[in-house]
């Protein structure tokens, strides 16, 4: 006798479901069809062709990085986001810079077509990209802005935006002022936003950097301690708080360098919370052990004292709504993508560290599975696997 199909293709158990998007927490089913959620309920009617139950899990929305590297080539810093991030339960990444003008088609063919992981790029100014190991507005001829407005006019569909890093490690000699003023040029002339890497204040007032930005940009590196910091004695400065009160977005891209346990704490303490948070993880931080995979830098944001659902916000609405994916993407509801995040809180604390090597002791997150578009990415061990029926 043949087994009738299921009604769905996939239902989920999780003992806590998290939405902010829909004001949901607590335990519950998801009900998957098509690539698509079709049903979200404490129990959800009607049977599955596969059944998995994560009774100690919480299940969110898949996690967005606005911040990192995915590039399977063409960028000195780029890493493969199907094997680095989806499994660590990251379904979208954003590209800060990977590639310019002179390889987005390259870009589009070999790593958003053919990634599992849904990949957007916020386009490098400099038309070379990270291509190079020399900073990319070293020369300041690769700031071509009619090339650059004419890639973002051929690639709309696949660039959020454009990114501009005027740290002295891109730019070398060149006048971070001029590079931003391009950037802004075409910014303006496309209806994009900026993802904003800012130099430090001793080159050029944080103020003056800051009121350049519209609304809707976003500052990256938000919790670093050099060679820029957003508190000083204790409190945030009030040129940051501006900021943030005309509409300006705050990234805390954690890289090797950019994530600092008591500026952090100190920014937290005084609600001065990162919008989105994301990891700038790139090749050069392959070697490290642990990485600072998302549900690790989630881990340390709570143990700076950041509260949990905000921390599930800034991986989930927050950044769905920055990349305007939002609500198609970044909530569990019905008809949105089936797109989801199976976080396990660590049984017992481990010691977590900073960029300077400050350290706490604090439970962290790790993904013990992740669906995208309604497919499993099963678990790397077999210890980790969920319960099947």
């Amino acid at each position: 006798m043949t087994t009738p199909p299921g009604e769905y293709d996939l239902l989920i158990r999780a003992g806590r479901l998290f939405c902010s998007a829909t004001n949901r927490d607590g335990p519950g089913e998801i009900a998957l069809q098509n690539g698509r959620i079709v049903a979200v309920d404490q129990r959800v009617a009607g049977s599955a062709c596969e059944t998995l139950s994560f009774p100690d899990a919480v299940v969110v929305p898949g996690m967005l990085d606005l911040h990192a590297h995915p590039a399977n080539r063409d960028s000195v810093f780029g890493i493969a986001p199907d094997e680095h991030m989806l499994a660590h339960g990251v379904t979208s990444v954003l590209s800060q810079g990977d590639v310019g003008a002179d390889h987005c088609r390259e870009y589009l063919e070999h790593t958003i077509n053919c990634s599992d992981t849904r990949v957007r790029l916020a386009l490098n100014l400099s038309r070379v990209g990270e291509t190079k190991t020399t900073g990319c507005f070293e020369n300041l001829r690769d700031a071509d802005t009619d090339r650059c407005i004419g890639a973002i006019n051929s690639y709309r569909h696949a660039i959020w935006g454009l990114a501009v890093n005027v740290s002295h490690v891109a730019c070398g000699t060149t006048d971070p002022r001029e590079v931003l003023k391009r950037g802004l040029h075409v910014a303006t002339a496309c209806d994009i936003p900026i993802l904003f890497g800012m130099r430090r204040a001793e080159d050029w007032a944080l103020q003056e950097q800051l009121e350049s930005l519209r609304p809707g940009d976003v500052v990256t590196y938000c919790y670093r301690r050099q060679p820029h910091c957003i508190v000083r004695q204790g409190q945030v400065l009030p040129e940051i708080r501006a900021a943030r009160d005309r509409g300006i977005l705050f990234d805390l891209g954690h890289g090797a360098a950019s994530f600092d346990f008591d500026v952090a704490q100190t920014a937290i303490a005084n609600g001065f919370t990162p919008d989105t948070i994301s990891t700038d993880l790139q090749r050069r931080h392959l070697d490290m052990s642990p990485r600072h995979t998302l549900p690790r830098t989630m881990a340390k944001l709570r143990a700076a004292g950041m509260e949990e659902s905000d921390i599930f916000s800034a991986v989930s609405q927050t950044p769905a709504r920055v990349l305007r994916v939002f609500p198609h993407t970044g909530c569990l509801k019905p008809g949105t993508n089936a797109d989801l995040a199976i976080l396990k809180w660590s049984d017992l604390p481990e010691e977590l560290e900073d960029a300077t090597g400050n350290t706490r002791v604090a439970h962290t997150w790790s993904a013990i599975a992740t669906i995208r578009n309604g497919r499993i990415i099963r678990p790397r061990s077999r210890a980790e696997a969920p319960d099947s029926t």
